[in-house]
């Protein structure tokens, strides 16, 4: 059996990882379209930026290892079509035929015309080089402003003020992360940068971005515009799916796999922030833009192929360090109904749970690294009055 993998990415690297660690044999081919091996993600908002680890340290396996474990990495390559029905995967240099076929081809930054158009000093974070670009603007004294209050846009803010630089964030909502996390604990985060001098501006409406003698110039509806030496644009990421779609396999928000990440074609299968998970316990299609699904999926999917019946039930989870938070998430809370905190948001040392229809939808803790093992373990369970109660200690609901 022949594999190929497109994209270079987390989810690749764990798949054909896997694949010769479950002891397959056949041919791995994995298509990635930056110049680079396959390296993780979220080093590229923090610590690359923040200059306390290098390009190198972020790589999954070192480029060595695709030879000696007879991986075929094609960098910078890129598949223009996939002909289902003749098992194939068009390259611009020729076809690749394949048994099996992951779809692991991640995500895309949203842009914004007005700002691509502008002329002006912007940059996108979501490759090496990209993250490269950014550490060298990040000095002290530097202007940067960030369109954008999500992770991304948060973590820059951060490793910028701690480089020095003055920070200026605008976001169209009334609170950062709120669809994620909620008035009340979004606060939190609002607090926080506020505290590190960031100018955060919630509820505002960016109406232009202009360049002004090599700067931009972003105009604020009813506020004076901000001029920042760099503007980085933070707005989200869309799937990249249109490989997919061209295809003809089912997409709605990333490519739709079942609880065992295949697509309705058994060739083929999706993993990593491209893939709309049917997830078996959280009841609900999600996609998941972070790490540790990343590596999950990608090495699940493999499994899969080589003849496992197991469906994919690990729980959604991320993490994030800003300042002196850390910060770790599992589950999904999107739609909670009731909040439990347990701690003290205020002195940022607390854990929280997000309720939806009796049952415990999502956990997250600040600064308890104690914490995560007791919040797996109580995610998905029904919301008893015990776990209603912040009283009664997080361990005792395991």
């Amino acid at each position: 059996m022949n594999v190929v993998v497109i994209g270079g990415g987390l989810a690749a690297a764990n798949a054909a990882g896997e694949l010769r660690e479950q002891g397959h044999t056949g041919d791995i081919v994995v298509v990635g379209g930056e110049p680079h091996p396959p390296y993780e993600r979220p080093p590229l908002s923090k610590g690359l930026l923040l200059g306390s680890s290098e390009p190198d340290e972020a790589q999954i396996h070192p480029r060595e290892w695709y030879d000696e474990h007879q991986v075929d990495l094609r960098e910078g390559t890129v598949a223009t079509a996939i002909d289902l029905d003749r098992r194939r995967v068009q390259l611009r240099s020729g076809e690749l035929p394949y048994d099996r076929l992951l779809l692991a081809t991640g995500a895309t930054p949203r842009h914004l015309p007005m700002a691509d158009g502008s002329g002006a000093p912007v940059l996108h974070l979501r490759t090496l080089d990209d993250a490269l670009a950014l550490r060298e603007r990040l000095s002290e004294g530097a202007r940067i402003a960030i369109i954008g209050a999500g992770w991304i846009g948060l973590e820059v803010a951060s490793a910028a003020r701690q480089r020095g630089a003055s920070v200026t964030v605008l976001e169209s909502a009334p609170l950062p992360l709120q669809r994620v996390l909620g008035d009340e604990i979004a606060t939190v985060f609002a607090d926080l940068h506020r505290e590190h001098g960031v100018d955060l501006r919630l509820g505002v409406r960016v109406a232009g971005v202009e360049n002004e003698h090599g700067e931009a110039v972003v105009h604020v509806e009813g506020a004076d515009p901000v001029v920042a030496d760099l503007l980085v644009v933070a707005v989200g990421v869309s799937p990249t799916d249109e490989l997919a779609a061209r295809a003809g396999l089912a997409v709605d928000n990333g490519i739709l796999v079942d609880a065992w990440l295949r697509t309705p074609d058994p060739h083929v299968f999706a993993a990593g922030d491209v893939a709309n998970h049917d997830h078996p316990t959280l009841g609900t299609h999600v996609r998941v833009e972070h790490w540790d699904t990343a590596i999950h999926h990608g090495s699940h999917a493999a499994r899969v192929m080589l003849g496992s019946d197991e469906p994919y039930t690990r729980l959604p989870y991320f993490f994030t360090d800003q300042y002196d938070l850390g910060m770790e998430y599992v589950g999904h809370g999107a739609g909670y109904d009731d909040l439990v905190v347990r701690g003290d948001l205020a002195a940022r040392q607390a854990s929280v749970l997000w309720l939806r229809e009796d049952r415990v939808a999502a956990g997250m803790h600040l600064n308890d690294w104690d914490a995560i093992g007791p919040l797996r373990a109580v995610v998905g369970r029904p919301a008893t009055e015990a776990v209603r109660d912040p009283a009664v200690p997080l361990g005792d609901l395991m």
